[in-house]
């Protein structure tokens, strides 16, 4: 009998899937794992096809679960913040409500994002936040649903005497096919398109992005944070930031990706360049790259999402964040930005997704 059974909610997101195959590599963990459709091949791990929107369905599977770690790594897309913070606020309680009677829980960790400081996606980065982001920086004016999955998370520890944590991760770095935000697809599969095609693989982003210092989240590390601040006493009712502890500039980096894809960097414009636009109508150039390489058959918008790279480049400002409390209380792991791109290259290119 396992003592320790996670819950991992979003098991084949970005982060979810990292935070399972972590657990399984640690060994004594009894995994199951939560989402809409169950993941292939990750025969380690008991899967439940719940759907957190269909409150009802949800709540008859979460009674039959007894967690004593649960690991929220899920959330869905509204029209507008509002939106935003009712899906995924119920969401949270819908999860919290349906383990909250087998009385099993020892913690709860959910993760969120920079967004904490730069605001929603309406209006994000809008504001002239202070970096590096510390985690003791007061909430923005703005509405942001990751302050309201903070406080359900906060309020249902206190009712039910369970500890929690919230990771607040930056770019997320990893592999995983089928995610909103993912930028290691996005660059792949733009990298393969340019190559095949000939067009310029030129930074989309705004100068300040280009030129500045950056900081970045592995999901393996994310991974073995959230997993560490669920196990770690003194990391037990916190919020911490989640990234790889090193910096980088992407201009450095750009022509890193652009050496692995063997092709030569475009000209930068010296101006923000949307990637979404970029991308407009390089299905088809796709969908030969696919049948040219006998490729798994997905369709680029499935793999790519440059619209929140975007975001992610886009921004007017440095954006840092700070490790310092992580480091204070035991959390030592550092990840290298740069091979963490690679190593998502690789595993995309072992998998047939990019050529």
């Amino acid at each position: 009998m396992y003592q320790k059974r996670a819950l991992v909610v979003g098991a084949t997101g970005i982060v979810g899937l990292n935070v399972a195959e972590h657990l399984r590599d640690l060994g004594g963990w009894e995994i199951a794992g939560l989402s809409r459709r169950p993941p292939v091949g990750a025969s380690y791990m008991k899967t439940h096809a719940v759907d957190l929107l269909d409150r009802e369905a949800a709540l008859k599977t979460l009674a039959t679960l007894r967690p004593t770690h649960v690991y929220f790594c899920t959330w869905t897309l509204g029209k507008n913040e509002d939106e935003n913070i009712r899906l995924n606020g119920g969401m949270l309680r819908t999860l919290l409500d349906g383990i909250a009677a087998a009385g099993t829980v020892e913690h709860v960790a959910v993760v969120t994002g920079t967004k904490h400081y730069l605001g929603p996606f309406e209006d994000y980065g809008k504001v002239t936040p202070v970096t590096p982001f510390r985690e003791d920086a007061p909430r923005l004016t703005k509405k942001n649903f990751y302050y309201e999955l903070e406080d359900v998370v906060m309020d249902y520890a206190a009712r039910h005497g369970y500890g929690w944590s919230v990771h607040r991760s930056h770019t997320i770095i990893g592999y995983a096919v089928g995610n909103l935000m993912n930028i290691g697809a996005t660059l792949a599969t733009f990298a393969s398109i340019c190559k095949a095609t000939g067009r310029p693989f030129t930074f989309p982003g705004t100068p300040t992005a280009y030129h500045g210092i950056n900081d970045i989240t592995d999901a393996r590390l994310l991974a073995k944070h959230i997993v560490w601040a669920s196990t770690e006493p003194n990391a037990r009712n916190e919020a911490f930031n989640a990234t790889n502890g090193d910096v980088f500039r992407w201009d450095q980096l750009w022509k890193r990706i652009a050496d692995y894809f063997g092709i030569e960097v475009g000209a930068y414009p010296g101006q923000y360049n949307s990637l979404t636009d970029r991308m407009q109508g390089l299905d088809p150039d796709w969908r030969a790259l696919v049948r040219q390489h006998d490729l798994q058959p997905h369709a680029l918008d499935r793999l790519a999402s440059p619209w929140h790279t975007d975001l992610d480049l886009g921004r007017p400002m440095e954006c840092l964040h700070s490790m310092a409390k992580s480091r204070a209380l035991g959390f030592g792991e550092i990840q290298d930005t740069e091979k963490s791109f690679i190593d998502v290259f690789d595993r995309l290119r072992a998998e047939r997704i990019i050529p």
